[in-house]
């Protein structure tokens, strides 16, 4: 991200909203995220890109379909005085619940260091020399191994 002008490009983007490139790719073609400002090498994206991407997955976590997301986000934020007169149809009485808050991301990386032990390591944290790794993952080789039946 470029911290200046708070700019994201799409690797960025897609690592703080837990999906991948082609992803963001794709909302933004079904019209769920706004397509990038810029253009050409210049193309990027902003806070507000990012609070969109996160609301879109917040609600299909949520279950929400992407034709139902759709039609929320389209929505205005108000309520609708469309019920002034009498429905047409019972179809017609169906209000669409409030999206759930958003869930809080944050970006994180795997790293698996013996079988069964992973390391987690925020996208903020600069991982040590690939040496030291590698010295981390021989230690717990070696101090943390699986108990047997017989060790129980």
């Amino acid at each position: 991200m470029d911290q200046e002008h708070g700019r994201f490009g799409i690797d960025e983007l897609a690592d703080c909203g837990g999906v991948s490139r082609r992803t963001v790719r794709y909302y933004v073609q079904e019209g769920l995220l706004p397509a990038p400002l810029g253009v050409g090498r210049g193309r990027h994206y902003d806070r507000s890109h990012l609070d969109r991407l996160l609301r879109v997955k917040a609600l299909q976590e949520a279950g929400r379909s992407l034709d139902e997301i759709r039609a929320l986000l389209r929505s205005p934020a108000r309520p609708s005085t469309r019920f002034a007169t009498a429905p047409a149809s019972p179809a017609a009485l169906t209000v669409a619940l409030p999206p759930p808050p958003p869930i809080p991301r944050s970006a994180w990386r795997r790293l698996e260091l013996a079988p069964g032990v992973e390391l987690h390591v925020s996208h903020d944290i600069a991982l040590p020399a690939p040496g030291r790794l590698a010295e981390l993952a021989a230690w717990c080789g070696q101090h943390l191994v699986r108990s047997t039946k017989a060790e129980d």
